[in-house]
């Protein structure tokens, strides 16, 4: 009889709305054999895969503060509920946090010293030094899990765009791109296109998650800008070229995923193209591009259209003042 697989807690950013969570699912999906999230609520996503499958998930992945194994969720008024053999033969500290203010009316402090006592069974409080990092966060339940991973914060501010030798201010930051390459459940080894590739930020994001990264772009001066700044980083670009949006199909077709943010701004050159003319032969042509079965993570200005593919999500995230970006996951039919 097979054992079921451990459910793991994934902490998420409480920022960008939906966002997270839908990033989460898709990285589950591609690293633990087709496996999605089975409970989520706020700040927070538990799936449950095979250990051996939390480094790959891990290692992509943009919009989560930290992931581990889950060892207890119950009510504030309930009796905790812990697993106490988590912390065996080891010392641990708890850390608490409350998500966007929830429970506000509860003693943080005495949930964890009752939580504290329950796992001092298994191992002894150590608040400077700790082996183990026991997180608890305090959303619709108290969650407590077992930090086992922790997303690598200071690995992505050193590929923002400003620390790039040529960057775009409208460029995503690296989280972003991640986010939006993790929507659409590509692989490891999978080819990612972007096909509005400015300074590359997507196409950075892909090769450093282990993708072949494709990138193009109409003006070519971009796309030389683009390869420095792989060259910068020790990247490598499996493709690329300077091409019409139209034309990726033929080109580079066909690919396992399309990641892209098309330009959308009054500073952003379009060649003299309305970009509602752009982002109609885009989806044609993304459509086009795409292997049976491909997907595509797109952000545009304002929820749009599916057109030849079908739309799977939207997740809107405001960005200051009117701006929102809306991040599109969609399927080729």
């Amino acid at each position: 009889m097979e054992t079921e697989a451990p459910a793991f807690f994934f902490e998420l950013l409480g920022e960008s709305g939906s966002l997270p969570l839908a990033e989460a699912a898709g990285c589950v999906a591609a690293e633990a054999g087709g496996r999605g999230i089975s409970s989520s609520g706020p700040g927070y996503a538990i799936a449950r895969f095979p250990p051996e499958a939390l480094g790959g998930i891990a290692s992509r992945i943009g919009l989560t503060h930290a992931i581990g194994r889950l060892i207890g969720s119950y009510g504030p008024g309930e009796e905790p509920r812990i697993d106490a053999s988590a912390v065996s033969g080891c010392t641990f500290a708890i850390r608490a946090k409350r998500f966007g203010g929830m429970m506000k009316d509860v003693d943080s402090q005495k949930l964890i010293r009752d939580a504290g006592a329950i796992l001092s069974k298994g191992g002894d409080v150590d608040l400077r030094d700790p082996e183990a990092t026991v997180r608890m966060l305090m959303s619709d339940r108290v969650y407590l899990y077992l930090e086992e991973r922790a997303v690598e914060k200071n690995l992505l501010e050193k590929r923002k765009v400003g620390e790039r030798p040529f960057f775009s201010p409208i460029s995503l930051h690296p989280k972003y791109a991640r986010a939006l390459i993790n929507l659409t459940g590509v692989r490891r080894g999978g080819t990612v296109l972007d096909p509005f590739c400015g300074t590359g930020g997507v196409a950075i994001e892909a090769a450093e998650m282990g993708m072949r990264a494709i990138a193009s772009d109409f003006d070519e001066e971009m796309v030389i800008g683009c390869r420095e700044n792989m060259d910068f980083y020790g990247l490598r670009l499996a493709d690329f070229d300077a091409v019409d949006i139209g034309d990726i199909p033929e080109r580079f077709g066909p690919v396992d995923a399309v990641a892209t943010d098309p330009p959308y701004g009054r500073s952003t050159k379009t060649g003299g193209e309305d970009v509602s003319s752009i982002y109609l032969r885009a989806m044609r042509a993304i459509s086009d591009a795409l292997a049976p079965g491909g997907r595509a993570g797109i952000i545009f200005p304002r929820a749009m259209d599916p057109g030849p593919m079908r739309l799977d999500s939207v997740h809107e995230q405001r960005v200051h003042g009117s701006l929102s970006r809306h991040y599109h996951a969609f399927s080729k039919i």
